[in-house]
């Protein structure tokens, strides 16, 4: 595949962005060699300034719930763009977003917009720590909530991904309020709370972790997180940046039958654009300012671009017919890679939840991020390689979740497994 144009840009990027990205993730350090650049995309499709096309499977890392350049979104962004880029004062589509985030998460009683999930996250977080008076926070291994200072501790994503989980430059004094356990180990909670009587604030979790790759709680695993904080007066805080309005028109706690006391959100709410949020019950969220004590602040908090973006996106997802689509896609493309690595005599294990996907290189179940470090990165490497030749385009580390639209055609899958089926063949 010619990649000329973009190893040039890279080259020049290399000048003045540190190590040529703006993400970490979107390196292609854990699997060689350097990252395209993308001239455009639309549907299920992307194609580099090489002229090279790719089935997408990052999504721009999960909002493209619809694919890319999707029209009604396009329109959206066009009309808002023509009335002003951003105003500084409340605007009419914030009211809306609001709106229809509490109708479709009834756990979310009243809601405030961000510019990221980290803002969603940390604030979230200072939030429960402001309601309840306590400092101590429980977060999972593996489970990645942004890159707030306090968080950045055995994180996945980006930082697993680079074997370094703790960032340089966080003060140890910033993370001795967080408590770090391992994910699905329900003894591991309860000694937790035993060993820190009356000092936790809450938990933060990731329903289905998608920044180790992709693993899913154990049944009756989310009920149980959900039962011990509330014996324990602490806050249940599901991050659903990346599941929300994705498993299913509430989320993942829709899916999963959860009631949190705060969530957050991301990706699928922006369609695209730089968005965030986080809600939950009342009269925790009228602890922030302000009405009460906990301040936040955001000078593009819903952004009029941004929130007509959004509002698009899951106007598209009103009903339950998307949501049965992805389902339908997921399995045929779960079902096609067990059996190409089962030809091909390769040890996979497929983990799947709706339209989010990962593929192990490993025989082994996958249940936690200790398990996921199993997997052979090096044949993971070498798959990814393989499939970016056939024109196919996976997250670049064996740590992140894939994802599906609505735009990926049930031809899309079948190339992408015989795609799959090749490449496993010479591994």
């Amino acid at each position: 595949m010619n990649r000329v144009e973009s190893e040039k840009l890279f080259a020049e990027a290399l000048k003045y962005i540190p190590g040529g990205v703006n993400s970490p993730v979107r390196a292609f350090r854990a699997v060689g060699g350097n990252p395209f650049f993308v001239n455009r995309a639309s549907g299920s499709k992307l194609w580099d300034v090489d002229g090279n096309e790719l089935i997408d499977y990052v999504l721009t890392w999960g909002p493209a719930i619809l694919g890319h350049a999707h029209p009604k979104i396009i329109a959206a962004v066009k009309a808002a763009a023509d009335r002003g880029t951003s105003f500084g004062i409340p605007n009419p589509l914030e009211v809306t977003m609001a709106r229809l985030i509490c109708e479709r998460v009834p756990s979310v009683k009243k809601v405030r917009m961000t510019s990221s999930g980290t803002e969603a996250c940390m604030s979230a977080i200072r939030l429960a720590r402001g309601f309840t008076g306590r400092d101590n926070i429980i977060k999972f291994d593996g489970c990645y909530h942004g890159h707030v200072d306090s968080l950045l501790v055995r994180a996945g994503s980006g930082a697993l991904t680079f074997g370094h989980p703790d960032s340089a430059g966080v003060p140890a004094s910033f993370t001795r309020h967080t408590l770090v356990l391992p994910f699905n180990d329900a003894e591991a909670v309860k000694a937790c709370f035993a060993a820190n009587p009356n000092t936790i604030a809450g938990i933060i979790v990731e329903p289905v972790p998608g920044n180790a790759g992709l693993y899913l709680p154990q049944p009756g695993y989310l009920e149980f997180l959900s039962e011990i904080t509330r014996a324990n007066g602490a806050l249940l805080i599901l991050d659903e940046v990346m599941t929300g309005f994705r498993l299913a028109r509430g989320g993942a706690q829709e899916r999963f039958g959860i009631t949190p006391d705060l969530s957050c959100f991301g990706k699928v709410i922006g369609g695209g654009l730089p968005v965030g949020a986080f809600g939950g019950r009342a009269e925790i969220m009228d602890c922030l300012a302000p009405l009460g004590p906990v301040y936040q602040a955001g000078t593009l908090s819903g952004n009029p671009i941004a929130m007509a973006a959004g509002l698009a996106n899951l106007e598209a997802l009103g009903t339950d017919a998307p949501y049965q689509l992805l389902e339908e896609r997921g399995a045929q493309l779960e079902a096609g890679l067990k059996a190409a690595a089962k030809s091909a005599g390769v040890p996979v294990t497929l983990n799947r939840c709706g339209s989010m996907f990962c593929a192990y290189f490993t025989g082994a179940p996958v249940h936690n991020v200790s398990d996921a470090m199993r997997s052979d990165r090096d044949r993971f490497k070498r798959f990814f390689q393989g499939m970016l030749e056939e024109g196919i385009y996976l997250a670049p580390s064996q740590f992140e979740s894939g994802f599906i639209s609505t735009a990926h055609t049930a031809g899309d899958i079948e190339r992408t497994v015989a795609a799959a089926a090749k490449v496993m063949r010479g591994l």
